[in-house]
Formats: structure tokens, sequence, C-alpha cells
């Protein structure tokens, strides 16, 4: 990758020039923590799913039926995009990039390895580009950089929140954002709109806060709700994946009791899915879906971001997976099993540059929240990434047979692999904002593009395809 200087080094006038950003953007934060602290009003999320009497009959944004529908190649790929506001979304567009580029044959037709894709599982800023390429397609190619990845959102958001006309509004800070995304990324779109035969499946992840379950935008976690996800806004979804708590209100959907007593998630019966996954917490996750059918006393669900529960969107496929009664159950004879399974894992979380054991003064409250939350997070994140590797060994292995083999690939784009020091100093350096600069931008593009194409197991990849 190269560079007209060295990554970190920096003129004078650029770091007057920084250093007045961050004044600039602390003062602005230190505004809507002010803000957030004398307002005293109650804020009231507006439901915006549609009841149903029978999800059963709802248009489907589920995952069985966009495997009847969209699936025809020997390739089952998955994306994750994990969380890190701009920094994610922009890691995870050089990947889209490099996978755009990268030219395949597939059943004797010339092909792009992007449109082999069949979902997208994302979380927070990886949401951005997820819903944005879900709804647009190649358009992303041509528009994303300046409509988000260039944009300073962050500041936008923040002047927002500092209008006292949203003080006192019911709908609060997340609904504004919301009329933002609307208005200049999603366009009043609907997950209708993201049914396409020729793009994958976007499956945007929140967590709800009152149980802490990993909630996923399809219509098997909406049937819970006696609710239609095919009208549901997409911008409402993605302010869900991304609405950090206290800065923006969480976003609220009804639980709906028209449907109680139906059973409604892929299984015959949900506890079924423990006997084929033991010892992989899926009585936890069971127990936990069964809350919304208590309808007296969770009327209305609140979803925060989604980096709390599943900060890499791993976890909610292979949950989504078990509870739908595994890959038999999926691949019921009408669907053809694949020749390989890839997941590619787009990870965009930093090691702070801090080291607080150079000294022994005490670090900051903040300091020391900051090094909890990693801590918490990358311990989190190693064992998601073992658990679902596990799993998707497992499902190759129960729909393989002699004549057919499926191997597995599972490749990890990560900021941490990059080999060069005090590049991925740089990267480390970089916040976890929706306000970087152009510069930063550039880089984590092509950093997810040299990282993907640079990866042995992705190498690999193309030779047994290309070998096929």
């Amino acid at each position: 990758m190269k560079t007209d200087k060295h990554p970190i080094q920096r003129s004078p006038s650029e770091v007057r020039s920084n250093l007045r950003n961050l004044l600039t953007q602390k003062n602005l934060i230190a505004g809507l923590v002010l803000v957030l602290m004398l307002s005293g009003c109650a804020h009231y999320g507006t439901p915006k799913n549609n009841e149903i009497p029978d999800p059963r009959k709802a248009d489907k944004y589920s995952l069985h039926d966009w495997d009847i529908a969209h699936i025809d190649s020997d390739i089952r790929f998955i994306l994750t995009f994990s969380g890190g506001g701009t920094r994610a979304s922009a890691l995870s567009y050089g990947v889209m990039q490099e996978l755009r580029d990268t030219k395949i044959d597939n059943n004797g037709q010339p092909g792009r390895l992007l449109d082999e894709v069949d979902y997208i599982s994302s979380v927070s800023g990886g949401s951005f580009t997820s819903a944005y390429y879900g709804l647009h397609g190649d358009g992303i190619f041509e528009n994303f950089e300046n409509d988000f990845l260039k944009f300073n959102l962050e500041k936008h958001l923040i002047y927002r929140a500092l209008n006292p006309f949203v003080w006192f509004s019911k709908g609060g800070r997340t609904e504004a954002a919301i009329k933002y995304y609307q208005k200049f990324l999603f366009h009043d779109a609907t997950f209708a709109d993201m049914i396409n035969p020729d793009r994958p499946m976007i499956i945007i992840n929140a967590s709800d806060l009152g149980y802490g379950i990993r909630f996923s935008f399809i219509q098997e976690y909406f049937d819970l709700l006696c609710s239609e996800l095919a009208e549901y806004p997409v911008a409402d979804a993605v302010a869900a994946s991304s609405s950090v708590p206290v800065l923006f209100n969480p976003v609220v959907v009804a639980n709906y009791d028209t449907c109680s007593g139906m059973n409604l998630i892929g299984t015959t019966d949900l506890h079924d899915a423990v006997d084929m996954y033991k010892g992989q917490n899926l009585p936890v996750l069971i127990s936990q879906l069964e809350t919304y059918g208590e309808k007296d006393k969770r009327k209305y669900v609140h979803f925060v971001d989604g980096g709390i529960t599943d900060n890499l969107g791993l976890r909610a496929v292979s949950d989504i997976m078990a509870v739908s009664g595994g890959p038999d159950k999926i691949y019921d004879g009408s669907i053809k099993p694949p020749r390989h399974i890839v997941v590619i894992m787009v990870d965009a979380a930093t090691k702070s540059n801090e080291d607080m054991d150079v000294s022994n003064k005490e670090p900051s409250a903040i300091g020391v929240v900051g090094a909890v939350t990693n801590l918490q997070l990358t311990r989190y994140d190693a064992d998601s990434m073992l658990l679902a590797k596990t799993r998707v060994e497992e499902w190759a292995k129960q729909l393989s047979t002699t004549e057919q083999p499926i191997k597995t690939h599972f490749i990890n784009v990560s900021i941490q692999k990059i080999k060069h020091p005090e590049l991925r100093e740089f990267f480390n350096a970089i916040p976890t904002s929706f306000a970087l600069k152009d510069e930063q931008v550039d880089k984590l593009i092509e950093a997810g593009r040299r990282l993907l194409r640079e990866d042995p197991e992705f190498q690999q990849l193309l030779v047994d395809l290309r070998g096929q």
C-alpha cells in the first residue's frame, strides 16, 4: 500500500488543523452531553411495524424462502460486517470492491465473486454498507462514498440533537437521525425493496435492550412479534443496529398479540434444536426468544446497537440457522447442497494505542470504561469466531456425501492482520465515529481490498473455484 509520506507523520499545519478539529468535536460532544443531562423530557418511540394475524402468510423476507428463490450456485457465500462507525463501513466497502473485481468462472460463465454472495449479516456501522448495497446494488460504487463515507454524519446528527425542537419532541434524537437516513440514504425504502434475485439477503442485527437478545431483521424474528417485516422501513432497522445507548434513544417496535399460541420459529418444537446443538448456549437463546410470547409483559421491544450482543454479525447467522432447524431442515431436498461454504468476516475492531501500564497514574473514568469495553469485546469476538467456524464445519459435515464433499472457507479480514506496525498503528488510531477524514476513508477502503486479496485462505478459495 503506497503512501506519499510516513502514515503517522504530520506537518505542523496539519497538527494545528487536527487540534482545531479535535477541539471543535469535543465542544460539540460536550454540548450534546450537557443537553442529555439537562433534558428531562420523556421520549416515546413510535412503532412502525404492522400487525398481521398470521405471520405465516406475510410477504417473506425469510432465510428459507430466500434460499429457495435465490440460490442456484455451488457456493453458499456469507459476508459479515462488524461495528465500528464509518471505519467499519469503509473497510467493508473495500472488501466489496475487491469481490466485485475478482473474476471467476460459474458453471462455464464468467462472473464476479461479489455476485456469488448469498447473505450479508451486519451490525452498527457495517449495516450502513450492507443496507445501501441491498437497495442500490452496484450503485453503491458510484454514490456511497459521497453519500455516507465522506460525509460528516456525526456533526450533522450532533447539530440536530442540539436543536431545542428535538429536545422537546416525542421522537427525540433517534427519530431525527432516521429522518436524515430516509432522506439522503434509503429514500423511504422498506425491506420489500431489498427482495431482489440479483442481490444477497441483507440481515441487519440489533440488540434487544430489555433482555439482551440478538435480534435479526428477518421475517422469522418478526413472526414472534405477530408482525410483517416487508413493509418495515430500512432506515429504522439501520438506526436500531447503530443506536448507541444514551447518545440515541432506542428504536421501539410493537409486540402484537394476534398470533399468540402459534408455533412460528422454524422447528416443529424449539426445544428440538437443543438436541442438535448441545453445549452451544441454545437453551439460553431459545428461552430468550420465548419471552416474545409473553405479550402482557412485553408489549413493546426496545432495540439498540447490535454490536452490544454480536459485534461481528457472526453469532446472528449461526443462531438463525440453529433455530430454523439446522442445515438438514433448510436443505430439505428442495435445494441442492453446495460444494463450498464461504464465510468472509470483516472485522474493523481496533486496539487502543494508549498504554495505562507505563505510569502509576490512575486512568480516567473514560479510559477505564474504554479498556473494559475493549477487553469484553475482544474476548467475546474471539469466542464468536471460534463458534462460527465450528458450526460452519459441522454444517458442511452434515451435508457432505461421499460423491460430493463440501469444503469450508473461513476468511477473517481484520485491521489487526496488517503486518506493517506503523501502518497498523495508523488504523488503530482511527476513532469509532461517523466523521472520518477523506484520507482515512481512502486508506480503509484500500486496506479492505488488500487484506482480502492477500489472505492465504482467500487465495486458496480462488484456486479451488478455478480448479473446479
